[in-house]
């Protein structure tokens, strides 16, 4: 299985890409600006789009890059959401106002895109590929991913504020790398728990949820790009002086825009 990163920004500016994941050739995880960099064959190939949550910079593509290659498929493509965000997207997206209903578009019988629901906790099977979707917490309905074909699991948490149920489960996982947000550094840290989202100091509780036995490299997404190197110093720091013990120490690396994994 191979995962491809095309986008891992918390927000824009350049070589700044917003939260897209490319899984094989057929299945994206969110949709934010990071699809701009596909070719058309590339988005024609999608079959699936798992989304996280109704945020702009995890679906700001989507609609463009459906009517990019509408006219190239065949067949629907298959957008996978938490009812909420389903129901976001309906409302406010593909509602022939702001973006047409593709949904109904060119007919109610073979549309461009199809929605399906999905459930925390719910697994899919995917081209021989196992997606499970794994809680996350934030300010609207959200999610994470646990992605598997057979081997380790490539885990991304979605964008989450304090999590147990999520640890729970990935203590669980035979994890092989996970991808974790810390969106806001820790000067911005009441800006962060406002917003639901991680700072470094929080990461370091969070990271200490992890089981003693398990060891895999944790990547950093979704920081802020004014603050990315301010974000990864503390992180460096916190590291480094680990409460756990001296043994103790993550492998922590910064995601970017890119990078591909063999899992």
């Amino acid at each position: 299985m191979k995962v491809r990163v095309l986008g891992c920004s918390g927000a824009i500016a350049k070589d700044c890409r917003t939260t897209s994941f490319l899984i094989d050739s057929d299945v994206l995880i969110d949709a934010g600006t990071g699809v701009g960099d596909l070719s058309l064959e590339e988005m024609r190939r999608i079959e699936h789009v798992f989304l996280t949550h109704s945020h702009l910079d995890h679906v700001a593509a989507l609609p463009l890059m459906v009517d990019a290659v509408a006219s190239r498929r065949r067949q629907p493509l298959k957008i996978h959401a938490l009812a909420g965000t389903i129901q976001a997207l309906k409302a406010h997206i593909f509602n022939d106002v702001i973006w047409p209903d593709f949904s109904r578009i060119p007919s109610p019988e073979e549309p461009f895109i199809s929605f399906h629901e999905i459930e925390t906790g719910q697994t899919l099977e995917i081209n021989r590929k196992l997606l499970e979707v794994l809680p996350a917490v934030h300010t609207v309905p959200a999610v994470g991913y646990a992605v598997t074909a057979g081997s380790g699991c490539w885990v991304f948490s979605g964008d989450t504020e304090r999590n147990p149920a999520f640890w729970e489960r990935v203590n669980q996982l035979n994890v092989a790398m996970l991808v974790i947000e810390t969106a806001f550094s820790n000067r911005e840290k009441d800006l962060a728990k406002l917003s639901l989202h991680l700072s470094p100091g929080v990461l370091a509780d969070e990271l200490d949820n992890i089981r003693n036995d398990q060891r895999y490299p944790i990547y950093i997404t979704h920081t802020k790009p004014a603050e990315t190197d301010l974000i990864m110093a503390e992180i460096q720091k916190f590291d480094e002086t680990s409460i756990s013990g001296p043994n103790v120490t993550h492998d922590i690396r910064w995601l970017r825009a890119g990078q591909e994994f063999d899992l």
